[in-house]
């Protein structure tokens, strides 16, 4: 039986895909016959992610730099081939009340969330590495949507991702390059361990999600898989909610 959503020949790049998210859209993506380019600062960590990966396909390849330095994007896009997909993944949380917000916090969370990928994207056009007919994902959150205390900063750079992608979509549409993003409920990954949040709270806040569960990052990854494959192709500028049904109470 035919796989409608092979990647099979497509290259694609995925950031923050040392842990999490990012680690499972790579994994996913290699079994769907991708060539990945996986982007991290942990160098170690990619390694492990490498090894996670399809082994059918042996041109994955793994760069460790710092996505906020214009230095390492320069030196990174110059060593891509032209990309077929583009997974726009790294990113930071950091949660606190507007009374206790610093400038450090707000630079932070948007050269991180916001301006890395700008910056990168950016590059990449003008470097002509972004194919024609290829697919930019960005990873939102449903927190933009239906938020929660102590979230105004990080909320703030994933409401500036999302007009991103609908003024990236409209500028890039004419070269049949599509930009979409992903907008995540609760997914339990290790950057919860820089956020204090308790099993109590955990425990409460499960009881908003009408399918009894949080995600993984598996789901996000299938639905990334379609969103890069050429099933997708009449999809640009959707913002999509993926969030066991947390946004409709």
């Amino acid at each position: 039986m035919e796989n409608l959503f092979t990647l099979k020949g497509k290259k694609i790049l995925v950031t923050g895909a040392s842990s999490g998210i990012g680690k499972s859209i790579a994994v996913e993506s290699s079994r769907q016959g991708a060539q990945l380019v996986i982007v991290a600062r942990n160098a170690e960590k990619l390694d492990f992610t490498k090894e996670l990966l399809d082994k059918n396909n042996e041109n994955h390849f793994v760069y460790s730099c710092d996505l906020t330095s214009t230095a390492s994007l320069d030196l990174l896009v110059e060593s891509l081939e032209p990309l077929d997909g583009l997974v726009l993944n790294a990113g930071s949380v950091k949660l606190a009340p507007i009374s206790f917000i610093n400038d450090e916090m707000v630079d932070q969370l948007f050269e991180i969330n916001v301006k890395s990928s700008i910056r990168l994207v950016q590059r990449l056009v003008k470097a002509k590495k972004i194919n024609k007919g290829a697919s930019i994902v960005f990873i939102s959150s449903i927190s933009t949507q239906k938020t929660t205390l102590g979230n105004t900063v990080y909320n703030s750079t994933k409401g500036a991702v999302n007009s991103l992608v609908k003024s990236l979509a409209y500028e890039m549409a004419n070269k049949q390059i599509r930009a979409n993003a992903i907008l995540p409920g609760f997914i339990p990954t290790e950057i919860l361990k820089e956020n204090a949040i308790s099993e109590e709270d955990l425990t409460k806040h499960q009881k908003n999600y009408p399918l009894g569960r949080f995600g993984t990052p598996e789901d996000v990854a299938y639905l990334a898989i379609y969103l890069l494959s050429n099933q997708s192709n009449w999809m640009t500028g959707s913002l999509i909610n993926l969030d066991g049904g947390y946004s409709l109470k």
